[in-house]
This record gives C-alpha cells, sequence and structure tokens, in this order.
C-alpha cells in the first residue's frame, strides 16, 4: 500500500519540474501504477464503442460498489473473470473462443458456456415435448465432429421449451484442455435432441448466435481464475456496509499543499484523509469500464506519547513510544501513522483483445489507520 501511495505522489505535478522533467516522472508513474495492476502496457481503447455484457456488468455491482471497493468478499472464486464472445460468425450451434489473453499463470476454476435460448418457434398441431435434451460438445476433429472420436460430450441436459433466457453448461475441463496446448481448441458443438436423445428436425430449441442476434445475446464463453496476486500483508475486508466511499478532489490534490500547511499536519492526530485516483485523468477511462475512479486513501498524522486507544497502536508502537518519550535508547523515533486495515478493488475493462475482464485487487483502499 505505501508503495502504491508514493507512485500516486509521483502522478502530481510540482511546480518546481520542468515540463520535460514533470512528463518523464509521470510517465514513469503510471508504468509503476500500471504494474501494481498486473499490467505491462495499457490495453488500447476499443475502435469502436462496444457496450459490455451485461452479465460482466452485473457481476461488477454484485461484488463492489461505485467506486470499485469489494462490498461482497468472497464472492469470486479466485480473483479474475474473463469472458470471450464467439467467433465462429457463421455456423449455428459451433462455436470458437480465442483464448490468447489468459496468462500462462492463471489457474483455470471454473468455465461456463452462456447461450441465450430463444422463444420457440411455432408449431403446427399439438406440442408433443415440453422438454429437449441439450448436449455441448468438445470438437477434436475440426473437419469432422460428428466422426466416430471426434467429438468428447462435456455436460448434457433437459431444457423447457417454454420461454427463453440464459443457459449455462459446465465445460471447465475442456478450456483447460485448450489453455495447455492452444492447438487443441478446435471449438464447441451443440446438439438438440428429444428427452430420450431421438433426433428432431426441425429442432424446436434454438439459441441465439454471434452473427444474427443482438450483442446481449451473443453466446459466451466466462471464465473465473486466479492469477495467484493476493496481498499478504493486512486483512482484506468489505468496506463499511458496502457504502459508497466519498469522493474529494483528484489524484494527488490532496498531498500538494503548501509546507506550511503540511507542517501542520504533522500536529494533527494519525487519522485517514483522502486520495482520490480519477482514471479519466490519467488517461485510462477509454479502456476502463467501471468504476470512473476511487478512493484509496492514505494516512498522516501523529502518533503523539501517550498513545490512546484512538490511535488503534500495536503494543510494539506503544512500547516504541515509550522509549522515545523516556529517550532510553538513541534513534529510537515515534511511532508511525499506517494503514492497519486495508480493502480490494474490482476493475471492469477491455483487455488487449477486446475482451471484457473482471479483476480484484487486493490492498488498495486504506481502510483505517494506527499508529504501528
Amino acid at each position: 500500500m505505501l508503495g502504491t501511495v508514493l507512485l500516486l505522489l509521483a502522478l502530481a505535478k510540482p511546480a518546481c519540474l520542468s515540463p520535460a522533467s514533470a512528463a518523464s516522472r509521470r510517465a514513469e508513474a503510471l508504468k509503476r501504477l500500471l504494474e501494481v495492476f498486473g499490467m505491462e502496457d495499457p490495453p488500447p481503447s476499443p475502435a469502436h464503442f462496444k457496450q459490455p455484457p451485461q452479465y460482466m456488468v452485473d457481476l461488477f455491482n454484485t461484488v463492489a460498489n461505485a467506486d470499485g471497493v469489494t462490498k461482497n468478499p468472497g464472492i469470486l472464486e479466485g480473483n479474475t473473470v474473463r469472458s470471450f464472445l464467439d467467433k465462429t460468425h457463421g455456423e449455428k450451434m459451433r462455436f470458437l473462443f480465442i483464448l490468447s489473453s489468459v496468462a500462462k499463470n492463471e489457474k483455470i476454476l471454473t468455465a461456463e458456456l452462456h447461450l441465450f435460448r430463444l422463444w420457440p418457434r411455432a408449431t403446427d398441431g399439438p406440442k408433443r415435448h415440453h422438454f429437449c435434451q441439450v448436449s455441448v460438445y468438445q470438437v477434436l476433429e475440426k473437419s469432422e465432429p460428428d466422426a466416430p472420436g471426434g467429438k468428447k460430450l462435456l455436460a448434457a441436459r433437459l431444457v423447457s421449451l417454454q420461454g427463453s433466457g440464459w443457459e449455462v453448461f459446465a465445460i471447465t475441463q475442456a478450456v483447460r484442455d485448450w489453455t495447455e496446448d492452444e492447438s487443441s481448441n478446435q471449438g464447441l458443438l451443440v446438439t438438440v435432441q428429444g428427452p430420450g436423445g431421438s433426433p428432431l428436425d426441425p429442432p424446436p430449441l434454438q439459441f441465439a448466435s454471434s452473427r444474427d442476434h443482438h450483442e446481449s445475446k451473443k453466446p459466451m464463453l466466462v471464465l473465473f481464475t486466479d492469477d495467484g496476486r493476493r496481498g499478504a500483508s493486512l486483512p482484506v475486508a468489505s468496506f463499511p456496509g458496502g457504502s459508497h466511499a466519498p469522493w474529494h478532489g483528484s489524484l494527488g490534490a490532496t498531498l500538494t499543499g503548501p509546507r506550511s500547511t503540511r507542517s501542520l499536519d504533522r500536529l494533527q492526530p494519525c487519522q485517514r484523509h483522502p486520495l482520490s485516483v480519477d482514471f479519466e485523468e490519467i488517461g485510462w477511462s477509454g479502456w476502463i469500464i467501471s468504476p470512473r475512479g476511487y478512493n484509496a486513501y492514505h494516512c498522516k498524522g501523529s502518533c503523539p506519547f501517550p498513545l490512546g486507544e484512538n490511535m488503534r497502536p500495536t503494543n510494539h508502537a506503544t512500547v516504541q513510544s515509550i522509549i522515545n518519550a523516556l529517550k532510553l535508547s538513541e534513534g529510537v523515533s515515534s511511532p508511525c501513522c499506517v494503514p492497519d486495515k486495508l480493502y480490494s478493488i474490482n476493475l471492469l475493462y477491455f483487455d488487449d483483445d477486446e475482451n471484457v475482464v473482471l479483476k480484484q485487487y487486493d490492498d488498495m483502499v486504506a481502510g483505517s489507520c494506527g499508529c504501528h
């Protein structure tokens, strides 16, 4: 967290630096901030306006408040959710998802195929079935999926012929195979049969395709993964009550006041102060969908002797404060005002391939401050 705060400080533009030096410092700070978010370069903004899948937007709103701060820890399996749209643009009931953006260090926890079930066609005469059997196969032979050994059954179940809506099928093992050997990804095949597996012609059930239907109904693959990035210093919790963190000023604005003001701050007791990060201000609003920014907060103030309970001191800080006050040992300073609780935040963004990703980052918001 301290490293993040220092990076945010570097993004401010002190008047004492030349324009060239300020630009260089800002570029270096932005590069370091990208590293905090696990990226080497910022993803390009989509060439044309793209509506993110509603599923991903709803998931973000479930796990995070308007500032992206986690309000329901433990909902996500892992720390990353990736969505991929079908790339076949043609054959119905055949689907292909390109997974090149999945990092080698990401562990695939769960993979789901999301298909939008269309309203059934009107048919003449009485309906003979209320359900049909939908089967999802991993294609092993691209040219002959129906040949013996050309496909492998991944999931099958009865689906109602009434109404419309999303159907979700677990296909985790197939996706793990694809990420281990990219050339093995020959796509998926979906079949519709009668309840006993009997052929139906024409099939009474259809799913929305990537070519013929609205963006919001396109076939989608959703991966829940974990990249192993975890905070190790302080407990991660939800923002108190899941409330919207206050928004004060812009990036670095609270940290660049006159020296006299900063000196006065040191006389104030240790407490939490705003530190707002505005993604539009730093040029990231083109690829970040939500939030528009967040309040990281920072801790400042003095930890004077004697330390009261309101300073939330550790036992070590209390002893250090006593030793410092009594001058019992040379070179012992007073305790420091630092975060003693940290919250995670969530970003919903477009990656390099314009897929929508939801990622959770630990230790990004100072939840409270104490003398340590």
